[in-house]
């Protein structure tokens, strides 16, 4: 089936697979379409200047908006989950979102759609999350375009959900009081090999209107999974106490609280492991052959690239960036009008570069450069409060891209050398940020602006404002000073 010239829709562009999928299909000389909801975010990519890459700001519960980024493409990945924070019911907008997709395919004329969704067989134990990936492929495939579906179990891979929730239990807790589930059979598979499989079944036009089940060389259980990754971690065997009463929610609030993955994102996951995910045939396996790697190789390979700091994506990089624009446009109405402005300068005898490399390091392993105790108590009371939490770190210790999670918040506008805008996505009664701004001056330094901006929501979040404003010109104060006093040693050495 050939493409006619055409080019390849990669929906959900800037997540955790769609952002691994994108260089694999460039590396093959394709032309890709990247859609997101959030143009930033796809600016940021480091493929996003490629010359054969074309991007789409586009919405896929907004069927216009899914229509033109269908227009003058051949195929589709179809790579979109709304299993979010915040999500009130994704199995609804998962719904909603594929068949305005299922729409846009049939009036732009898409040659063939491929959408990865999960192993599962369908019955009244199946968890809820496995069922929404079900049924997505169903509306997909009930559609005129012809649909590969490719289900997976588990996919173990650097900074996926299902690898962090795995790594935080073994290396966080030498002994664990875990639910029954840990001893259900499942068939991970590395994320390399979903990727081959993705690219693989495009350049196969027989593919086209089958489904197949992916998955790696082990069947083996979570507990077996656990052993494993503690092994190759170079950790002590881990104490495993399986008992009856936890049940998947219990689990979801016990993940949230060690792991950095929240319990919205935890629950479902957990629900799914008490289903067998096995595959029932490996026809693929003919037709896309390659090394599929064990689960201990693929463990050893993730763990080797957080050692070097080398993710291409992450679990964190799914979520909405909100647009900078709308910070800014007056005060909000709900807010009754109220902006909080908490705003310091200080001149730093040190390039501009030399303060953006000091402020693109900011959160993660890292730190706050300043009272990181104090951050880390918010990040404890965060938790605990529902929210996600000053563990959800960084997906790089060095870089910095528009849309990337930074602790509790994220990075809604990133300016080399000049300006980083972090939108808070902790609990809150309002909406806040937290934005730096390098400008040069005379001479050698350059001047650092620090600006923290909260719009209260209604009286509690007044109320709250004056209760922690006294604690700001202790944390914010002290951190403005230590970053420029990090600069110029910096640029001392240098």
């Amino acid at each position: 089936m050939g493409n006619d010239g055409g080019k390849v829709l990669v929906t959900g562009a800037t997540g955790y697979i769609g952002g691994r999928l994108i260089p694999l299909l460039l590396e093959r000389g394709l032309q890709v379409r990247a859609a997101s909801r959030s143009i930033q975010k796809l600016k940021g990519r480091p493929w996003a200047h490629h010359p054969r890459i074309e991007l789409a700001e586009t919405d896929v519960l907004n069927p216009e908006s899914l229509e033109r980024a269908c227009e003058g493409c051949f195929a589709a990945f179809y790579l979109v989950h709304s299993m979010l924070p915040g999500q009130k019911d994704f199995r609804d907008a998962d719904r909603r979102a594929a068949l305005n997709m299922k729409s846009a395919a049939e009036k732009k004329g898409l040659q063939r759609m491929i959408y990865l969704g999960g192993l599962g067989e369908e019955g009244p134990s199946l968890s809820k999350h496995l069922k929404s990936r079900a049924e997505v492929g169903e509306i997909l495939r009930s559609g005129a375009v012809p649909v590969t579906l490719l289900r997976a179990a588990m996919i173990i891979g650097s900074g996926s959900a299902s690898f962090e929730i795995l790594r935080y239990l073994v290396e966080r807790l030498p002994v664990m009081v875990t639910p029954r589930w840990l001893a259900t059979p499942s068939q991970p598979i590395a994320v390399r090999n979903v990727l081959e499989y993705l690219a693989g079944c495009l350049e196969r036009p027989e593919t086209a209107g089958k489904t197949y089940d992916i998955g790696g060389p082990d069947v083996l259980t979570y507990h077996e999974l656990m052993k494993i990754y503690a092994e190759e971690a170079g950790l002590r065997p881990r104490l495993v106490i399986p008992v009856p009463v936890l049940t998947p929610r219990l689990s979801s609030y016990w993940i949230h609280l060690v792991t950095p993955v929240p319990s919205s994102i935890a629950r479902p996951l957990a629900e799914g492991l008490r289903n067998p995910v096995v595959c029932r045939e490996n026809r693929i396996r003919e037709i896309i052959p390659q090394k599929l790697l064990t689960c201990r190789e693929a463990i050893r390979l993730a763990l080797e690239r957080l050692k070097h700091d080398d993710l291409p994506s992450h679990w964190t990089d799914a979520g909405k960036v909100t647009p900078v624009e709308t910070l800014y446009e007056g005060d909000p109405g709900w807010a009754g009008g109220t902006l909080f402005e908490d705003c310091r300068t200080v001149s730093v005898s040190a390039s501009a570069e030399s303060v953006w490399n000091v402020l693109s390091r900011i959160g993660g392993e890292t730190g706050w450069y300043y009272a990181n105790w104090l951050w880390k108590i918010r990040g404890a009371m965060d938790r605990l409060a529902g929210g996600v939490g000053l563990r959800r770190g960084r997906r790089s210790a060095h870089e910095i891209l528009p849309g990337d999670a930074v602790d509790f918040w994220r990075a809604s506008a990133v300016e080399p050398w000049g300006r980083l805008l972090l939108t808070a996505e902790m609990k809150l009664p309002g909406k806040a940020t937290l934005e730096f701004k390098i400008s040069p001056e005379d001479g050698r330094g350059c001047r650092l602006e620090q600006t923290a901006r909260f719009w209260p929501k209604g009286l509690w979040g007044i109320l709250y404002w004056f209760a922690v404003a006294p604690l700001h010109h202790f944390i914010f104060g002290g951190m403005l000073k230590a970053v420029s006093q990090r600069a110029e040693k910096d640029s001392a050495k240098s």
